[in-house]
């Protein structure tokens, strides 16, 4: 009985990290998936973002960090432009 009990907890065990290991992929691909690439675009291609800099509404080129173009690595409105970008959570239009 104790080899079919430590037989069934191991098995346990294992499906439990594999599907922790699932979770946790799905989780990290989806967040590298929504940053960037599921902003709400115009009809060229261009995200559209409230620039938090100029609080205006813009149409700007993203890169694959999650830089608009008009990105200014020295002003921290950007650099909170970027981190909201990457979280998924910039203001859109």
């Amino acid at each position: 009985m104790d080899d079919r009990l430590e037989s069934i907890i191991r098995s346990a065990a294992r499906n439990a990290g594999k599907r922790y290991e699932e979770v946790k992929r799905a989780y990290r691909d989806g967040r590298d998936s929504s940053s960037a690439h599921s902003l709400p675009r115009d009809g060229e291609g261009r995200a559209k973002i409230v620039c938090r800099r100029h609080a205006e509404r813009r149409a700007v080129a993203v890169d694959g960090k999650g830089r608009p173009a008009c990105f200014d690595p020295d002003h921290p409105d950007c650099r909170g432009c970027v981190e909201d970008i990457r979280e998924g959570i910039v203001e859109t239009w």
